[in-house]
């Protein structure tokens, strides 16, 4: 089992969940998120006054998938969420060791 964590441009959320759907994603955890990458963020215009925003708003999607269908999961985030500008978002994918069902109690790729 795998940890696929991916954060994205919250106008990408529809296409990306969309994308996700067609790969057979059957759940997946999604937060609100502000941050800032290389881009360290940008200067914008209000009342006649120049002010930094530090961090961007992105969307924050946590996704356990089975070994098997890390490839294809990473693959559809990559397509749907890419407009080819910077802060376009990252993707990471980390080892889970156990996952557990609360409810039945299953272990392992049965619980997710």
């Amino acid at each position: 089992m795998q940890l696929i964590v991916a954060i994205v441009k919250p106008f990408k959320m529809d296409e990306v969940k969309e994308a996700l759907g067609a790969v057979g994603v059957a759940g997946m955890t999604v937060t609100e998120v502000k941050g800032f990458g290389r881009q360290k963020g940008h200067t914008e215009l209000y009342r006649g006054s120049e002010y930094v925003v530090d961090f961007l708003p992105k969307i924050k999607l946590e996704i356990l998938a089975e070994d098997s269908k890390v490839d294809s999961i990473v693959d559809a985030v990559t397509k749907a969420a890419k407009t080819d500008k910077i802060g376009d978002g990252k993707i990471f994918v980390q080892k889970v060791e156990e996952c557990i069902r609360i409810r039945t109690g299953e272990r392992g790729d049965e619980a997710i």
